[in-house]
């Protein structure tokens, strides 16, 4: 409230990272990371597209030039240097997804207003 952060979530990850760099190799973290960035990159690039055909009547604060071409080659480029990723860094890539995933689920699962409705309407 002091600042208006979420200071407790901040220091939790803050020291699971801490103990996660101090039980990893710098190499496999900086690879963990790259691979974590490719996926977003991909999926922005990807998201460009879906969403200019379900929505193109939607305006948009910026443009992207020579939709669907630029959003193919980026995330096809973006994919192809994560395909290069060793296959540690991909295993370990995706157990950390799963429990990203997992956490978020259960937390919404419990928390989502939607979810709440629903109980109350039971």
């Amino acid at each position: 409230p002091t600042y208006q952060t979420p200071a407790a979530s901040t220091w939790i990850v803050g020291i699971i990272a801490v103990v996660i760099a101090g039980f990893f190799p710098l190499g496999l973290l900086g690879e963990l990371v790259s691979g974590g960035t490719l996926a977003a990159f991909a999926t922005v690039c990807i998201g460009v597209w879906v969403l200019r055909l379900r929505s193109p009547e939607l305006t948009r604060p910026f443009r992207t030039p020579l939709v669907p071409l630029v959003p193919i080659l980026g995330a096809g480029a973006t994919l192809y240097m994560m395909y290069l990723l060793p296959k540690l860094t991909w295993q370990l890539l995706a157990a950390w997804t799963a429990i990203g995933m997992t956490i978020y689920f259960v937390y919404g699962m419990r928390n989502s207003t939607i979810g709440q409705q629903e109980q109350q309407g039971r």
